[in-house]
């Protein structure tokens, strides 16, 4: 029977090397959680090194993207009751000595970022990219209401009401795991606010960004704020409705 009431997911795509030190932290911060590996159809031994380490892993057949491996994790932890989800990068960036701040910030909302921009840290994004993120993040602000300075931030919890949102409705495309997760929280009145965490660099492996894709991030940031807009205003389940993944 679960007696944890925080599940802490890590998404991973061919994170074997950094995987197993991620598990050790988590632990040692958050013994009392239960944690998911979700590998997002790695070619390597990421979910054998997950298991070794402790892990549940749940692997899906092939990549869907950051947004299909936390739909999946979402919908599973909805139908196992999990009050509260933490969102936490397989490659060693996040510090989860920072969960215990971001759980202790859900009380006075629903979607807690763990934003790299606010005051905290060295961690910097030059160039094209950030003039795109520093956009995305006035415009965000005023759609949703709140003040954010890191809307792409992977580094997240969320709370019962909004997990019953995104266990159904979370986006999957490029960015929407993020940017268009916002939208579609603040139309259904959930609250979201952010508190200040420093970025790591990754332990191991390389960055899923590349030249072209940071060469075409705002027109992407554009296309996610547009689709969110566009989608039909989103539903909170209060109870079960479908079989578990």
């Amino acid at each position: 029977m679960r007696a944890a009431s925080l599940l802490v997911v890590l998404p991973a795509l061919n994170e074997a090397e950094s995987i197993a030190g991620v598990v050790a932290e988590v632990r040692a911060h958050q013994p009392c959680a239960d944690l998911l590996v979700v590998d997002d159809g790695s070619t390597d031994r990421t979910a054998e090194v997950a298991r070794a380490a402790g892990a549940r892993v749940m692997s899906l057949p092939f990549n869907l993207g950051i947004g299909g491996a936390m739909r999946a994790a979402y919908r599973f932890a909805y139908e196992e009751g999990y009050d509260c989800v933490v969102q936490v990068d397989g490659d060693g960036q996040h510090d989860p000595a920072d969960i215990a701040r971001l759980r202790s910030a859900l009380g006075e909302a629903d979607v807690i970022i763990g934003a790299r921009f606010a005051g905290t840290g060295e961690y910097a994004v030059r160039g094209p990219r950030r003039w795109a993120m520093c956009v995305l993040a006035s415009t965000l602000s005023r759609l949703v209401g709140t003040a954010l300075t890191d809307p792409t931030s992977g580094f997240r919890m969320v709370n019962g009401r909004a997990l019953s949102l995104f266990a159904f409705d979370f986006p999957e495309e490029y960015l929407g795991d993020t940017v268009e997760a916002l939208v579609l929280a603040s139309r259904a009145d959930l609250r979201i606010a952010q508190v200040p965490v420093a970025m790591r660099e990754r332990t191991a492996g390389t960055p899923s960004q590349n030249a072209f894709r940071s060469s075409a991030y705002l027109l992407r940031v554009v296309t996610a704020i547009l689709l969110a807009v566009a989608r039909r205003a989103p539903i909170l389940r209060p109870g079960s409705t479908v079989e578990a993944v």
